[in-house]
């Protein structure tokens, strides 16, 4: 596994904008308006959920694994919250979701509903699915943390949030009413 440079500056605002991505910013912009603290880390992007070992250490927590996916006909989207190093089978969220098979939705879907592209699938994405095309679904091993890790829309950093405040705070202003599963 190759390792990538992190700035070990632990920040607790958001950057300044330059060299930032409009959907980074915005996603701290709204972090704000809604009081929701958070620890953030600078680092080059991570190319796979294991590249995030060192990121996890400095933050003290675990990053999350966010899939996004669908059903074969692809009309209905998922966004999956699970604990980073737990394996996910696909027919044993399924079975508890009612759905038929589900598989990786595209990339053209991903940017289309949440305006982030692979590698950087977060819930805080779910802020751009203002018409409610994509269905929450966290795994209850999520919940069991005091804080999670997750992307803030790109790869390229990595926010501690408390769980509470995402579940409270962050689902309330979107809308989304998550779904707890059992993986």
């Amino acid at each position: 596994m190759q390792s990538i440079q992190i700035d070990r500056t632990l920040y607790n605002t958001k950057p300044d904008e330059a060299d930032r991505t409009r959907k980074e910013m915005d996603t701290y912009d709204r972090l704000d308006k809604l009081g929701i603290s958070y620890f953030r880390l600078d680092h080059e992007e991570t190319p796979s959920i294991e590249a995030c070992d060192e990121i996890e250490k400095l933050l003290g927590i675990e990053i999350c694994k966010n899939l996004f996916l669908c059903n074969t006909q692809k009309t209905r989207f998922y966004l999956l919250m699970m604990p980073g190093r737990k394996k996910f089978r696909t027919k044993d969220l399924s079975r508890q979701i009612n759905s038929s098979r589900l598989s990786f939705a595209e990339a053209d879907d991903m940017e289309k509903y949440l305006n982030i592209v692979p590698g950087s699938v977060s819930v805080l994405g779910l802020m751009n699915d203002v018409n409610k095309c994509v269905t929450l679904l966290i795994d209850k091993d999520v919940l069991r943390d005091e804080f999670l890790g997750c992307h803030p829309c790109v790869n390229t950093s990595s926010l501690k949030i408390k769980t509470t405040d995402l579940l409270t705070k962050f689902l309330a202003y979107t809308g989304h009413e998550p779904t707890f599963v059992e993986l």
